[in-house]
């Protein structure tokens, strides 16, 4: 039925009848009934069983508002309480009256929300207060609080009484009226005057056309506002109404009266339409609901003057409708309301018992035909439909309330409402005896078959199942089936999880149906993880925790052995570990020996599985023996080795080489790509240093202990052939050669010379290089050695040649690394002696004087030429050299002539004659020995004057042999006698000394100087010269101390650092402070004190730490602090240690072969885990 339209009683031109007495108030112990105003009808069934449901589904609510009452004028507050602990914000709540007005935007005067949080028991309160309540803001409201998906929502009643008087009577059949206006729905009952109790007096207290005048002259957006405050309900009627009105409003020129609002009139009776037109002779026609009225027994028209009269006769229900009269183009229009006549109850409603499960049916009967009825249950009405469980039959007069499945809920009492009276019964709705015909059994069944748990009742009612205490939920698996009495569990393929207590509880009753079921599944084995021949590879030295899933019901027991002797649970080396869905085979430190098949055995009621696992323990290899270096150059080597005797179980990928100094500590890494063959060629090495090399093998678990290192080797190179070989001289029988060192030695150094030479008849030369050198292709043994020893000296006399022979020579230049490329002499030398005049070759120093001083050594090399053999004689300024002080040595290519200690005596001129049979050469040589020389044979003071001396002397009598180059003048404070050096290199005999002291007394000496040096004594002055004082006065400043103390100040701070583990870091900061601040260093807030891996610096201020070959757990934060009296001030930074990957696994991490990863980190999917630690 659509819903009621309000019609306002204004409206209504006929009396309404005196009020009847209202239902009867409901008994105590009953629900209270709710009470409507502003005009809402009730909630429909199906919302109000849909607000019921979410409420019982969420507990957001700790206490609701409840239903209260307060007297007119005074103040009540509703309270909600919700609980915020799994909350993580504020919750939203709205507070309603009825069923869509929000109260949240009517807040003011009268009406105030709040809100509070107790933080210790984390608990919102939200409070309405209604202030000096008023009659009209009695009714229903609604207290609504979400908090994201959760909903829950209360419902509570407000009722206002007077302070004074009681409540007036309700005129039952006035609150039946029609609704719709000229609609489809017209004729309708309206039930919602008889639900409004307050409405009838605020009708009395506040005429209706005080509203219509306040929404006349009001802004729409205040409609919703007047309507909540006097209770208007049909507000979008009343607007519709007001639009009308307003139209008619305006003045019409063809009506000189209009018809009225609206008219009222009893089913049956007679009603009067009455205008009165401005012009009498205007046609008028009447129309209903858009249709004209024709005359007729049932509408009858009259003329009066100026009034036109219609009267509608026998009025039915079908008569409620619009009415408009025209006149010329103008029209006016009312409104007929019909009332029916009051239906009365003539057959009550009787009292009920009945079982559940059971059809119950109400049934009363009334004084018409197909009345409109009202149903209660418990003051609240029913509202049938397809989803309900109540139908309503209607034959006749004859009304029945129909219960289909009767339940304990349906107890109540029940009533039917008409417009002339009510009826009601009560219904007890009692159990039947309950009798068990088939009870559960209790199951035991294999995996994967079904489970069947039936029973049967005498009763055919729903019941619930639950495993262990909680609820049942269907599924593809798992089907409750319930067909009549009996009632099935069925599941399909039962599972482990399926094993437990389950309890059939029917509905209604006390009484519980319990079962057990019990699940077996032999055991198994799951080696899904390893690999497909079950092998698992473990580091040595690692920890092996090898978890393989078992399944099995109940858990079997489970054995691990090797070689026929179990491995036993406890704590040893290697021991078992069982779980309920898992075995665990644990090494602690993995060893080679712990290689070998390892076997599990599982065992329970339902039968036995086995299995065996191939554990391989693997290593790095052994170290290879020491390299052999067999071949050397100048910065390379070549060197090979053999493979390790032990690969360590997995193969040998390559090999890292390593070499050193000898005497270094220090190896560097030669090769970062793996070498695979077992030779390599070492290069860019120091020629002259001893080297040293190692061997690392390499293998997939990672790199071995290092060889022992090769013997130590030197790289060498030998040197380029010597240069400018020549013949020195050559005899009847000798030949002598020379020649010029190797350009290139190189660090092997030289160790000598070979010479050797060969007959000219011996082989062939053939002329060859532009140089206009022979080279010689000559067998090795065809060439004979001059010298058997190696000689130090570029000259070297052949001898035993015989007379007239041609011979070729060549030298070698000899080192550690081998003999240099020969050097050939470019012609055939013929062994046979030529005269050679004389002739002196006078070094070029000593073609002047030769200067030496006294004491000094003298050694004149004069080299000579002359064949053969020349005769030598010296002589002195004519004379013959005494041979006591001066020495002459003689050789075949020059003369020496050595003093040991040069004196002024050796000083002449010295004669060098050389002679070749009739051939002679001479050549002179002056040597000077010079000396110091002696002081100034005496010094004088010539005059005194003012700050200034004035000084003569005369030269020294000894000059030392050589010319006096100057003076050194100095004075000395007749008082201390300290002297001090005026003036030096001066090279007049006279001089004047200025800025003296006045007031002191000096004395003076000068030193004599030539290019020897200074005379050994000085010459000093008889007397003393005086500097008068003139009467001046010297103060001295006076200066103030500087205060150089400061406090601790950090110039230079310490930088986040990162450092390559096994490689010294240093830590570095500059601090300045006075006194000297005292250093501590700190690393994670705690002191560094005699701790061998740390060493601390401090040097001008810099300050150091040296962190000794780091590892990962020497990073942290390091703090600097520097103390002194005046302050203290700190400096931290942040140290990362890095593990540089080259090859070699980090410490600590796990290893694992190639193809062999699955063992650490199983796929997905997979059920074995292999778990390495170290």
């Amino acid at each position: 039925m659509p819903e009621p339209t309000k019609k306002e009683e204004n409206e209504v031109a006929a009396p309404a009848p005196p009020p009847e007495e209202p239902n009867k108030e409901k008994e105590a112990g009953t629900a209270p009934a709710k009470e409507w105003s502003l005009g809402e009808p009730p909630a429909g069934g199906e919302e109000q069983d849909k607000q019921n449901a979410n409420s019982q589904m969420s507990t957001l609510f700790v206490e609701k508002p409840q239903t209260g009452t307060v007297k007119v004028g005074e103040n009540i507050t509703f309270i909600a309480k919700v609980k915020a602990e799994d909350l993580l914000r504020k919750p939203t709540i709205k507070w309603f009256k009825g069923k869509w007005m929000d109260l949240a935007s009517k807040a003011g005067k009268h009406l105030q929300l709040k809100e509070t949080f107790e933080r210790q028991t984390r608990i919102y309160t939200f409070e309405m207060q209604i202030i000096k309540a008023k009659e009209n803001y009695a009714g229903n409201y609604r207290c609504e609080v979400t908090y994201k998906d959760k909903f829950d929502s209360c419902s509570f009643d407000l009722e206002v009484h007077e302070s004074t008087g009681t409540t007036p009577n309700i005129d039952i059949r006035s609150a039946f009226k029609r609704s719709g206006e000229g609609q489809e729905d017209a004729g309708e009952l309206d039930f919602s005057g008889l639900l409004k109790r307050r409405e009838v007096k605020q009708q009395e207290e506040e005429p209706e056309v005080d509203v219509w005048e306040l929404l006349k002259n009001a802004n729409p957006n205040e409609y919703e506002k007047i309507a909540f405050q006097y209770g208007i309900t049909d507000l979008r009627g009343m607007l519709k109404r007001l639009k009308r009105m307003r139209r008619v409003e305006k003045k019409s020129a063809a009506f000189a009266k209009i018809l009225d609002p609206a008219y009222q009139v009893d089913k049956g009776g007679r009603v009067r339409f009455v205008v009165e037109l401005a012009d009498p002779k205007l046609e008028v026609k009447w129309y209903k609901n858009g249709q004209e009225i024709r005359p007729s027994t049932k509408y009858i028209f009259e003329h009066k003057g100026c009034q036109r009269i219609m009267f509608i006769n026998n009025c039915s229900l079908t008569d409620d409708s619009e009415y408009y009269v025209t006149a010329g183009d103008e029209k006016c229009s009312t409104e007929l309301f019909v009332r029916e006549p009051p239906i009365m109850v003539t057959k009550q409603l009787e009292d009920m018992n009945a079982y559940c499960g059971e059809r119950v049916e109400l049934e009363c009967e009334v004084s018409e035909d197909d009345a409109n009825v009202k149903w209660f249950k418990n003051g609240e009405e029913i509202f049938p439909g397809p989803k309900s469980r109540y139908k309503i039959r209607v034959e006749g007069k004859k009304h029945i309330l129909i219960i289909e499945g009767a339940t304990k809920a349906d107890s109540a009492e029940y009533s039917v409402m008409t417009t002339g009276g009510q009826s009601s019964a009560k219904l007890s709705v009692d159990l039947r005896p309950l009798k068990i015909l088939t009870p559960l059994t209790d199951q035991t069944v294999k995996l994967g078959k079904e489970i069947c748990l039936k029973c049967e009742i005498s009763e055919n009612i729903s019941g619930k199942w639950t495993k262990n205490g909680l609820p049942v939920q269907e599924s593809d698996r798992l089907k409750v089936v319930h067909k009549g009495k009996v009632h099935k569990l069925v599941i399909a393929n039962a599972l482990i999880e399926d094993e437990g207590d389950y309890v059939f509880t029917p509905d209604a009753y006390n009484v519980t149906l319990p079962a057990k079921v019990h699940v077996i599944d032999p055991p198994k084995i799951i080696l899904d993880g390893l690999d497909a021949d079950n092998t698992v590879t473990v580091v040595a030295g690692n920890k092996l925790r090898l978890e393989i899933p078992v399944s099995g019901e109940p858990p079997p027991k489970c054995i691990w052995s090797r070689a026929d002797k179990a491995i036993m649970e406890g704590s040893g080396r290697i021991r078992a570990e069982s779980y309920p869905d898992s075995s665990t085979l644990v090494i602690d430190v993995a060893e080679r020996d712990d290689s070998g098949v390892y076997h599990i055995n599982l065992k329970n009621e339902a039968g036995e599985a086995h299995a065996s696992i191939k554990i391989k323990v693997v290593d790095i290899p052994d170290p290879p023996v020491a390299p052999n270096v067999t071949e050397v150059g100048d910065d390379w080597c070549i060197m090979n080795w053999e493979p390790p005797a032990y690969d360590g179980g997995s193969p040998i990928l390559g090999y890292f080489i390593e070499r050193k100094k000898k005497q270094s500590s220090r190896w560097m890494r030669l090769n970062f790509d793996l070498c695979k063959e077992t030779t390599f060629e070492p290069k860019k090495m120091i020629e002259g240093v001893a080297y040293e090399v190692r061997i690392f093998a390499v293998n997939a678990v990672g790199i071995s202990k290092p060889s022992m290192p090769s013997k130590p080797f030197v790289p060498l190179a030998v040197t380029s052939p010597p240069t400018l070989l020549a013949v020195d001289s050559v005899t009847d029988t000798t030949v002598t050669m020379k020649w010029r060192p190797p350009d290139q030695i190189g660090a092997a150094g030289l160790d000598g010379y070979v010479l050797e030479y060969c007959f000219e008849g011996s082989t062939s030369a053939k002329q060859s290089d532009e140089n206009g050198e022979a080279a010689f292709d000559l067998p090795a043994e065809d060439w004979i050695v001059a010298n058997t020893d190696l000689i130090d000296k570029t000259k070297f006399t052949i001898t035993g040649l015989p007379t007239d022979a041609k011979i070729f020579v060549r030298v070698k230049a000899v080192n550690a690394a081998g003999a240099s490329e020969p050097k050939y002499y470019s012609q055939p030398i013929l062994v046979k002696e030529i005269i050679e005049p004389p002739k002196i070759r006078i070094p070029r120093h000593l073609k002047q004087t030769y200067i030496r001083r006294v004491g000094e050594a003298v050694n004149l090399v004069i080299p000579f030429q002359g064949k053969p053999r020349p005769e030598l004689t010296w002589k002195k300024d004519g004379e013959e050299i005494d041979k006591n002080q001066i020495n002459i040595r003689n050789s075949e290519t020059d003369t020496i002539i050595f003093i040991r200690k040069a004196e002024r005596s050796h000083s002449g001129k010295y004669d060098l004659q050389v002679k070749v049979e009739k051939f002679v050469e001479s050549a002179s040589v002056d040597i000077q020995v010079v000396d110091r020389p002696g002081p100034p044979q005496s010094v004088k003071i010539e005059d005194v004057w003012g700050e200034n001396v004035a000084l003569t002397w005369t030269p020294p009598k000894d000059d030392g042999n050589a010319a006096i180059t100057g003076y050194t003048i100095q004075k000395a404070d007749k008082k201390s006698m300290e002297w001090f050096t005026v003036i030096e290199h001066y090279h007049r005999t006279n001089a004047t000394i200025t800025e003296l002291v006045i007031g002191n007394e000096y004395y003076f000496r000068v030193f004599a100087e030539n290019m020897c040096g200074l005379s050994e004594e000085a010459t000093m002055t008889k007397e003393s010269a005086v500097i008068a004082k003139d009467g001046k006065i010297y103060k001295n400043p006076v200066y103030e101390d500087f205060d150089f103390t400061e406090a601790p100040m950090f110039t230079q701070p310490l930088v986040n650092t990162y450092a390559i583990a096994g490689y010294n870091a240093t830590l570095n900061c500059s601090v300045r402070g006075n006194p000297k601040p005292k250093i501590t260093w700190m690393k994670n807030k705690v002191a560094i004190v005699d701790d061998p891996r740390y060493r601390m610096f401090s040097n001008q201020g810099v300050c150091t730490l040296e962190i000794r070959k780091p590892s990962p757990y020497d990073g942290g934060t390091y703090c600097c602090k520097a103390v002194n009296d005046l302050g203290t001030v700190e400096i931290e930074c942040k140290l990362e240690v890095k593990v540089i990957y080259q090859g070699v696994n980090t410490p600590g991490q796990p290893v694992f072969l190639e193809g062999q990863q699955q063992v650490g980190y199983p796929s997905a999917g997979s059920s074995c885990k292999v778990c390495l630690q170290t």
